[in-house]
């Protein structure tokens, strides 16, 4: 099925003697106009009205385009949860069978704010590294945190064999037990919230005699770019003696990780910055497959929400009613990945996004029709 064929699906919210537009109408223009470089309801109107006669020949239009007051009023109105449906399900064929390093991390839609009164949509993505691909998302509750949505994220997602990057704030031990049952291994970053793990397994890298214990599992590797150079140390243990009973409550957990960056900035004193992880996979996996896991989580930022931020204009988008900031951000992950998807040129997602503007036969090729 296509992205387009997925969106019939989605339950229409508005009474029926209201309805002069078809919902499907409706939101296969705001994609294509979202593809193609609108940024808002205003825009989405005013691309639909310039190729009408290019989505007539794709959908019913008897009333013709929609206004822009339209769209904002249905984006309010439709429920978010059966958009994301519709993603999700478009997102899993895509993908098919999932492998690699899968990193989850959360990003606030910073422009569905307003003032005190209102806290940005916080969204949680699911972003396979090695694939380049947004398996899913989820929306963060106003009253929760990343804790309560990352489980129901994973619950969306078919992981087996996978290795799960995940910050901080899910290194928790019902995440690693879901994370265990689903067939996949984790990497998850220890800090001070778990405060007596992390003051154990930071006294065990750091004990007397600790390098030469290590030396037979550790990677180093370098980069550099910018006027700056980074030399990252990977050492890899078993869970440490002193950790063992509290290891029990934390199913699969098998080692734990030790990353040294060394940065040294032209004109400027090095810096030192040590992190520390538990991981459920073997003590005798090469610390190089643990380096690569670690640096690809941060691929959900560089790849990710930077390209949501930078190419999509998230951040800069208004939109603070209802449940129009949750669409249209699912509206967006959409747009983008189709985006990602072409292979066709190689160009920026930017420049993607005019030439869809540009060329309805280029945007035919993004969607896999022929009109």
């Amino acid at each position: 099925m296509s992205l387009l064929q997925y969106l019939q699906n989605i339950p229409d919210p508005r009474v029926q003697r209201t309805r002069r537009h078809e919902l499907q109408s409706i939101l296969v223009v705001a994609l294509c106009a979202t593809i193609a470089g609108a940024d808002n309801c205003v825009e989405m109107a005013e691309f639909g009205q310039q190729h009408q006669d290019w989505f007539e020949r794709l959908v019913p239009l008897p009333s013709g385009i929609a206004s822009h007051d339209t769209f904002a009023r249905v984006f309010r109105l439709l429920d978010a949860n059966e958009l994301e449906l519709a993603c999700q399900q478009w997102l899993a064929q895509v993908a098919g069978r999932v492998h690699g390093t899968v990193a989850i991390d959360g990003k606030s839609v910073r422009g569905s704010s307003k003032g005190d009164a209102r806290r940005p949509l916080h969204m949680v993505s699911a972003w396979a590294a090695d694939m380049g691909l947004l398996l899913g998302q989820c929306k963060v509750d106003g009253k929760s945190n990343e804790i309560t949505a990352i489980p129901e994220l994973l619950r969306l997602l078919h992981l087996k064999g996978c290795i799960v990057t995940i910050d901080a704030i899910g290194c928790q031990k019902s995440i690693a037990q879901q994370l265990h049952e689903h067939g996949a291994d984790y990497v998850l970053s220890l800090k001070g919230n778990q405060r007596h793990m992390h003051q154990v397994v930071q006294k065990h890298f750091e004990g007397k005699g600790s390098q030469e214990r290590f030396d037979e599992n550790n990677y180093t590797e370098s980069s550099s770019g910018h006027g700056c150079q980074e030399l990252r140390s990977y050492r890899l243990s078993p869970v440490p003696e002193a950790l063992q009973r509290a290891a029990a409550h934390w199913p699969g957990l098998q080692s734990v990780v030790q990353v040294t960056r060394r940065r040294q900035q032209a004109g400027s004193e090095a810096s030192e910055e040590v992190s520390y992880y538990l991981s459920s996979l073997p003590a005798h996996t090469p610390a190089k497959v643990l380096a690569h896991s670690i640096r690809a989580h941060w691929s959900v930022e560089n790849q990710l929400h930077w390209s949501l931020d930078v190419a999509m204009r998230e951040d800069a988008a208004q939109s603070y009613k209802d449940q129009s900031p949750h669409n249209q951000t699912v509206l967006r992950r959409m747009a983008l990945q189709v985006l990602k998807n072409d292979t066709s040129v190689k160009i920026g997602l930017q420049a993607k996004r005019k030439r869809a503007g540009w060329s309805l036969g280029y945007l035919e090729l993004l969607l896999g029709i022929a009109v």
